[in-house]
């Protein structure tokens, strides 16, 4: 039984995962060099008709020497038409033997083993560091179960960020399957592993107050030791403050001197149901930046690129 969280629907069909898959096969192709393609439908087929253990671990292992680790070519477009198909998801940014080590993952998913959960647990157990990323961000083409779930649970227990965004930034796995106390889990890790939250899938969608509450009682440790409260956090909080307590948090997080705070608590503000009752405690700057918001001018697409986004 598969562990989807209630009240949301899992709304992705078979049918556009399939296509998103059989679109990654064709930018991988267009990708890589007649040789490298030749290599790998040769591992693929091999896995197909004669699976095992050892064959699997070698093709893992040999990909990126094989086919480079250059990035996949993905026009925009067809970006377009796999956000379409799977929101928020985004190979673009992923590279050739991350997009073949994730075919070969889903060629296994896609043969009717039953013991597929199973040897994807495993997989992620004993893989490298960049095979658990390509293991991870395949679950965007996997249908939900229980053991892949479980599986991403114990992944999100990682210090290590790169591990951890693979599941968490641009796959919308968790937002279709995790339950509610995973999906909290992992919006709370990404604030304490400083990982930030726009690419995650589904942020405002799977909000909930019990959140919003978790995500409080946080920026209350981070006030209390002295560090500073990311503008991100109060977009979980916004739609759910309505005690006291939530709305003085926003409050003094308007007042925060922290890069972006003051636009991330209006913008969290802006979506309370006790914001009229608010709008006479607001400043005349305060005023303006609020209008900024209702016009659109401020979002939480701009606080991520103007403050929160890693410079690269």
């Amino acid at each position: 039984m598969n562990s989807s969280h209630p009240g949301m629907a899992n709304d992705i069909q078979p049918s556009a995962i399939a296509q998103a898959t059989q679109a990654l096969n064709d930018c991988l192709k267009s990708s890589i060099s007649d040789d490298c393609w030749s290599w790998l439908a040769g591992r693929r087929e091999l896995l197909n008709n004669d699976y095992s253990d050892k064959a699997l671990h070698i093709t893992l292992g040999m990909i990126p020497r094989k086919l480079g680790r250059e990035d996949l070519q993905v026009g925009k477009t067809l970006q377009a038409s796999l956000h379409a198909l799977l929101p928020g998801w985004k190979p673009h940014l992923w590279s050739v033997d991350t997009a073949a080590r994730v075919l070969v993952i889903t060629d296994l998913a896609n043969s009717g083993r039953n013991d597929f959960g199973l040897l994807y647990t495993e997989l992620c157990r004993t893989a490298d560091l960049n095979e658990q990323i390509a293991l991870y961000q395949a679950t965007a083409l996997l249908e939900p179960s229980e053991a892949l779930d479980q599986a991403l649970g114990d992944g999100l227990r990682t210090s290590i960020q790169a591990v951890f965004e693979a599941i968490a930034h641009n796959n919308p796995y968790p937002s279709r399957a995790f339950d509610t106390h995973r999906w909290n889990h992992m919006v709370l890790k990404a604030l304490f592993i400083d990982s930030t939250l726009h690419p995650i899938v589904g942020l405002d969608e799977r909000g909930n107050s019990e959140l919003a509450t978790i995500l409080c009682d946080y920026a209350h440790e981070r006030w209390a030791a002295g560090r500073p409260v990311t503008p991100e956090l109060w977009r979980c909080v916004g739609p759910y403050a309505k005690t006291d307590q939530q709305l003085s948090d926003l409050l003094r997080a308007l007042n925060d001197t922290t890069p972006g705070s003051a636009e991330g608590a209006l913008l969290a503000l802006s979506s309370s149901e006790k914001l009229t009752h608010l709008l006479p405690t607001l400043t005349a700057e305060h005023q303006q930046l609020l209008h900024s918001v209702t016009a659109g001018d401020v979002s939480w697409s701009t606080v991520y690129s103007t403050y929160i986004k890693p410079s690269t």
